[in-house]
């Protein structure tokens, strides 16, 4: 991504440097993770404010204001690539998540295999990935995540870690994550081609949404019923039972739907009726947006970005 070599330094310097790469740009922090520290400056007269609540936010969260600058794209996708290694060598991909749909930079939504890219498109960035990682001898599981726009990937970062929505990936390729947390030599066989399989997961989250706000406060209160979705193809993930207490100092995350079908459609339907079974009473949740979300054209059509649900929750998207 066009950016600053590394954190900036001064106002005047870091003005510069973005007058160079060019406005909108984006303002991160370099110790930042989960989309705290991160400002969008669309002009040279948002910039200082920006740059300034940006350095705060990430001083707050890290104990570090350091930032740094990259160019700002429109409509990107966010693209993740699933790897495992064996630390001596050999290393492959596991296909692609797609986690375009975000708040706050917050991931809401992930899918795979990706909508918006075609055979091609995904054959390459998945060797380049897993070439990388052969060559760095890398060990264990990890993610590396790029914006993808007009048909170029661009590098973002890599979580050396398991990540919260791996389970995508286990559905589509029939790999335990976790158990399997390096490269056997010979490369997993899928269950099924990724062109005929889809995969989507979801976050539900205690969190407090009026329709006519869309807070996403989180709250502790009692779960007074709960009841899971089953079924061929669903699997939820969770540690919420009946009249259990959400904590109040930890994330906000209560559990997680994930949904496989042989088709996207057919997974989008497993999805929609999975989502009007879940029952999670006495704590207000994410639910009603995920079943809102299902319903969408754009969702439905594979037709989004990572700004599309900050704007369907700015035009009142909740209440249609």
């Amino acid at each position: 991504m066009p950016g600053s070599e590394g954190g900036v330094g001064s106002d005047e310097d870091a003005l510069a440097i973005g007058r160079e790469i060019g406005f909108p740009v984006l303002v991160k922090a370099t110790a930042g993770g989960g989309g705290r520290g991160m400002k969008v400056a669309r002009s040279e007269g948002e910039f200082s404010i920006a740059l300034s609540t940006a350095r705060a936010e990430a001083k707050a969260a890290f104990g570090n204001d350091a930032v740094y600058l990259e160019k700002y794209l429109e409509k990107p996708r966010h693209i993740e690539i699933q790897v495992l290694g064996d630390g001596k060598g050999q290393a492959i991909h596991l296909g692609e998540r797609d986690c375009s749909l975000q708040r706050r930079h917050q991931k809401v939504w992930e899918e795979s295999p990706s909508p918006a890219l075609n055979a091609g498109e995904r054959e390459e960035i998945g060797e380049t990935v897993a070439r990388a990682m052969r060559e760095l001898k890398y060990l264990g599981v990890g993610t590396v995540e790029f914006l993808f726009e007009d048909g170029k990937f661009y590098f973002i970062e890599m979580n050396t870690r398991i990540q919260v929505e791996h389970p995508v990936t286990e559905m589509i390729t029939d790999i335990d994550l976790i158990l399997d947390r390096s490269a056997s030599p010979m490369a997993p066989t899928s269950r099924c081609t990724r062109r005929t399989c889809a995969s989507a997961a979801m976050p539900s989250n205690a969190a407090s949404m009026p329709r006519t706000r869309c807070r996403f406060d989180p709250r502790r209160a009692r779960s007074c019923n709960y009841h899971a979705p089953g079924g061929l193809g669903v699997r939820v993930d969770s540690a919420v039972y009946q009249g259990y207490t959400i904590p109040p100092y930890y994330d906000s995350l209560v559990g997680k739907l994930i949904v496989h079908g042989k088709t996207r459609p057919e997974c989008l339907m497993r999805l929609r009726r999975a989502l009007d079974e879940f029952v999670v009473d006495g704590i207000d949740t994410t639910l009603p947006l995920f079943r809102a979300l299902v319903r969408e054209e754009g969702v439905i059509d594979g037709e989004y970005h990572i700004h599309w649900l900050e704007q369907f929750l700015a035009r009142g998207g909740m209440d249609s």
